[in-house]
């Protein structure tokens, strides 16, 4: 356990359920600096083991959805914990009705990072490698995009599924067992080490997973107080980007590890957010199929209506549903 260093007072600190890995702990200790500072009180850090942790098998294999969540939730309705922080992108689309989705905080990047050998970039690594480069991921949604990404470059590649903490997977190219692997930008940058990527990829390229780069905090929905207080640390507009993509994924019927990659852009105008585009990908693991589609709309007036996202979210699921993206899919939610 470690404690953000903040007299408080004399009130308890707050307990914040984490996941153990690096990099869960270097964001929730983010977070809970600015939980200190909206509070006024300490907050610990109570690292907790999921199933998502322990388990070696392909997240495809054992669920993917809430496989990382469920044990930091079942802390927080037990009472061991005050509120959680998880990665966006791990929680599952139908949120509990005991439990507040109290703050989308501001978003970092979105999109995914190629760390190769020899610090080259994707296209270069087409070029240079004898054969298919051998490229790690444990994402169906990267694999998908990445196969297609090579094709469209006159190329091919070699998806390998890969797990583990971020040094265990740059380890991979580092003994040369692999030439490169895809993480999240975003968590590269929260551990402190974005330097280790040779290229970041233009979402032209491969869309990112939906919510991906966006952080969730929860507590008990009975906690009004605290689920107000925590309200502070919301980010409008991320909410409002991340409720288009997650309900497209949900319209979709789609898991986390589903291959579906999905992004909101806010179009603005001055300093206004007028519009908003959202772009969505379902393909094959091979790339060899994509449905690729987009739409736009309005921007939610206010920050709490997210009528119009939600509506965006389920029309381009309507759109690519009906170009065939429900076959393409290796899981269906339940």
């Amino acid at each position: 356990m470690s404690k953000a260093n903040s007299p408080s007072g004399g009130e308890p600190p707050l307990r914040l359920g984490t996941r153990r890995s690096a990099l869960a702990m270097a964001q929730s200790g983010m977070v809970a600096e600015e939980v200190r500072r909206v509070t006024g009180r300490d907050v610990e850090l109570v690292a907790i083991t999921t199933y998502g942790d322990v388990s070696r098998e392909e997240l495809a294999r054992i669920g993917g959805t809430g496989v990382f969540v469920n044990a930091l939730r079942d802390a927080l309705l037990a009472g061991e914990v005050d509120f959680a922080v998880h990665s966006l992108k791990d929680l599952p689309t139908a949120q509990p009705a005991e439990l507040a989705l109290a703050a989308i905080p501001e978003r970092a990047d979105v999109r995914d990072a190629v760390i190769a050998r020899d610090g080259l970039g994707f296209e270069e690594l087409l070029r240079t490698t004898a054969g298919a480069p051998r490229i790690g991921t444990g994402s169906p949604r990267r694999a998908a995009q990445l196969h297609g990404w090579a094709r469209s470059l006159g190329g091919s590649i070699e998806t390998v599924p890969i797990r583990g903490n971020i040094d265990t997977r740059i380890g991979y190219v580092r003994s040369g067992e692999l030439d490169a692997v895809v993480l999240a930008a975003a968590g590269l940058g929260r551990v402190g080490r974005p330097d280790e990527a040779t290229e970041l990829i233009s979402p032209d390229a491969v869309l990112p997973a939906p919510g991906q780069g966006a952080l969730a905090v929860e507590c008990a929905a009975s906690n009004a107080h605290l689920a107000a207080q925590l309200a502070e640390l919301d980010d409008p507009r991320t909410r409002a980007a991340v409720t288009a993509e997650r309900t497209l994924l949900a319209a979709l019927e789609a898991g986390c590890s589903a291959p579906v990659g999905a992004l909101a852009d806010l179009l603005i105008d001055g300093q206004v957010a007028t519009e908003m585009r959202l772009r969505g990908v379902v393909g094959t693991t091979d790339g060899k199929t994509l449905v690729q589609l987009s739409t736009t709309g309005p921007v939610p007036a206010s920050g709490s209506d997210m009528s119009g996202p939600q509506r965006l979210g389920r029309e381009l699921a309507d759109e690519m549903l009906a170009k065939g993206a429900a076959g393409l899919m290796g899981e269906r939610a339940l």
